[in-house]
């Protein structure tokens, strides 16, 4: 029985993998155990994993996870970019410091068992890795430069990945995600939250704040494919990677105002009208420094797929979570 651990597992995205892998398995594996850890997890999550609550940022923490040995971890946990640039101490040991204390844990449990333990490891990195100026599309050779602590913390956390694998203690990759959209739930205090709000609120007959001009362009991909990403990276034969365990995965490229566009074709003008300009100097900083749009020819290659329009994820978002929503 593969043993899976969720890192981040009462998350929105958390929570789709697990859904994911309860119905469909991972890798023939039907019924995998799966074990989902977070500070705290949704009233009504996913049925039938076992959960752990804890604090990463504890070294203890990373010991008691990495002592369960599980096959496959996903670490999906994070404090989101928002939070990271106003609270810098937090940001630096929940984003970067866990990470250093797990691998730290899991190389303890490698050489205990002889160099036969080597766990794949599947983690949630982001475009924030990149840093302007920035060409009309980003490829698979575009530096690294992160302008934002978030950034600089997922970019520090992929060559840890890098190097942790190179040595054989883990076999890990990097997923850099694009904003996820349409995210279900509230708003968090991610700087890319209104991406999600602005179609979310108007669908569910809420007024929705747009704190930046619609010209902004930006890179997406729906929670369905954020799951599907893991899920295919958790079975992907590494040695295709060639040791560049890092990839920019596929996405939607457009700008607010398509994204509005695309609203309008599936709810009307009734709910375009719940869109009210409300500038955000703070935010429009941030998104200045954000990449636009990419040519994720390596991840495309590897069988990473997402959607090829903004109407698609707004059409995933209405199928799969607006029955559930609450206004």
């Amino acid at each position: 029985m593969t043993k899976i651990l969720i890192l981040g597992g009462g998350g929105m995205v958390g929570q789709k993998l697990a859904a994911r892998l309860v119905n469909e398995g991972l890798g023939g594996d039907a019924a995998p155990e799966i074990t989902l850890f977070d500070v705290a997890f949704p009233p009504a999550g996913v049925g039938g994993p076992a959960q752990m609550t804890g604090d990463l940022k504890d070294p203890e923490t990373a010991v008691r996870l990495a002592a369960m040995k599980p096959d496959v971890i996903f670490h999906l946990a994070a404090i989101v970019s928002g939070e990271s640039e106003t609270n810098f101490e937090k940001g630096w040991a929940i984003n970067m410091m866990s990470m250093w204390h797990l691998l730290e844990a899991l190389r303890q449990e490698h050489d205990k068992s002889g160099g036969s333990y080597v766990p794949r490891m599947v983690f949630t990195s982001s475009i924030a890795v990149f840093g302007a100026p920035y060409p009309d599309k980003i490829d698979d050779e575009f530096l690294s430069a992160p302008q934002t602590s978030y950034g600089a913390q997922k970019a520090i956390c992929e060559l840890m990945v890098t190097d942790f694998s190179r040595k054989g203690f883990i076999d890990g990759m990097s997923l850099r995600l694009p904003t996820i959209c349409v995210r279900p739930g509230k708003a968090n205090l991610a700087a890319s939250s209104f991406f999600s709000g602005i179609i979310r609120e108007p669908l569910n007959g809420v007024e929705a704040l747009l704190p930046v001009p619609d010209t902004v362009r930006h890179w997406h991909a729906s929670p369905r494919s954020a799951a599907g990403f893991l899920i295919h990276a958790a079975s992907l034969d590494t040695d295709r990677l060639e040791g560049r365990r890092a990839l920019s995965l596929p996405g939607v490229s457009c700008t607010v105002a398509e994204q509005i566009e695309a609203l309008r074709r599936a709810a009307g003008q009734k709910a375009v009208d719940l869109i009210r300009h409300a500038p955000d100097e703070a935010i429009m900083k941030i998104v200045q420094g954000w990449p636009r749009d990419f040519d994720p020819q390596r991840a495309i290659s590897l069988g990473f797929r997402a959607e090829s329009s903004f109407d698609e994820i707004v059409d995933v978002y209405i199928k799969e979570d607006l029955p559930n929503a609450t206004a």
